[in-house]
């Protein structure tokens, strides 16, 4: 795998996962030297000559967001400055996502913004994983591989762990009826929807669950859990519907503020969440809490642009979740 002219970096967003890429690709994390001024501004230096190569840039936009976003983006520019072939944006977990859409009168759409900054900065590809909203590939005027992590990862996990009890696979909002569809059909399972009214930002009130979830062990699914009360209170739902038990799986952890001891008190037998976003200590000491690799999905996707094969075809062979 060494022998392609294949460039690898990692930024400071999420270092266990870039050398698990690293080790599973056979090619060394070059040197980079990244420093903070007195202020905090962000200095770059790439130490190894980058002439020529592809270059694979390694960075989850996840906490702190903007300095992580800004890193990347100085990265992309020292590269690009270095004559760099190609510069590839391996961004697991796409910040500001969530802002896809104006909301409201005289609201950004920061998603937009985003990709206008990546591609500015010098960036000629974006591999990321799990869109919050799918639309946001057309965002950008550079090729996006958008991974999917239901199939590779979680699918393999939930055969390897399942009950015995017949399975129902549950999306947590109407907007997420895709995604648990394709869930679903892959486990030949059956499918149910949380109907949520959300009173305002930050707050979910479930209201009814459509389908039949009694005696049945139901998977929630999602694209990321940010403070867990919609897959909190979804799983209470469902335990009063008469689930017999309460998984949640999502691709992205963002687990901010009480996220974790929600998770802690809830009805959740496990939350299953993939290392996109980097485990903090309080992540790790949940009980509750399973992550689930991602290196293999993102260093085969990274080897396969590299030597221009196809991407989609990922999704056909089926990647164990622990290879």
């Amino acid at each position: 795998m060494g022998e392609k002219k294949m460039k690898l970096i990692a930024g400071s967003s999420n270092p266990s996962l870039a050398a698990a890429v690293s080790t599973y690709l056979g090619i060394p994390l070059a040197q980079v030297n990244i420093k903070r001024f007195a202020d905090q501004e962000i200095f770059v230096e790439i130490l190894e000559n980058v002439r020529g190569e592809d270059v694979f840039v390694i960075q989850p936009t996840s906490f702190p967001a903007n300095d992580h976003l800004m890193e990347m983006l100085i990265m992309f520019d020292a590269l690009k400055r270095g004559s760099a072939r190609r510069i590839t944006a391996v961004m697991p977990y796409f910040g500001y996502a969530r802002q896809d859409r104006k909301t409201g009168s005289r609201s950004p759409i920061s998603a937009k913004l985003v990709a206008n900054l990546i591609t500015s900065a010098g960036a000629d590809r974006v591999l990321t994983m799990d869109l919050h909203a799918g639309q946001i590939q057309g965002f950008f005027d550079i090729p996006v591989d958008n991974l999917f992590a239901v199939a590779p990862v979680f699918v393999p996990y939930v055969q390897k762990t399942k009950t015995g009890k017949p399975i129902t696979v549950v999306s947590p909002d109407v907007g997420g009826v895709v995604r648990a569809r394709s869930l679903a059909r892959k486990l030949d399972a059956g499918l149910a929807i949380i109907d949520k009214r959300r009173e305002k930002a930050g707050i979910s009130e479930v209201m009814n669950v459509i389908g039949d979830v009694a005696g049945q062990e139901c998977i929630l699914i999602d694209d990321m859990v940010d403070s867990a009360g919609t897959i909190c209170n979804a799983a209470t739902a469902l335990m009063q519907y008469g689930a017999a038990s309460v998984r949640a799986f999502a691709t992205h952890g963002v687990l901010t503020g009480s996220a974790v001891d929600r998770i802690t008190k809830s009805p959740l037998t496990e939350m299953v969440i993939t290392d996109s976003i980097a485990a903090t200590d309080k992540t790790r000491a949940c009980a509750k809490i399973k992550y689930l690799p991602v290196a293999p999905l993102i260093g085969e996707a990274m080897l396969r642009i590299s030597e221009e094969r196809s991407v989609s075809s990922l999704f056909d062979a089926v990647v164990p979740a622990g290879a």
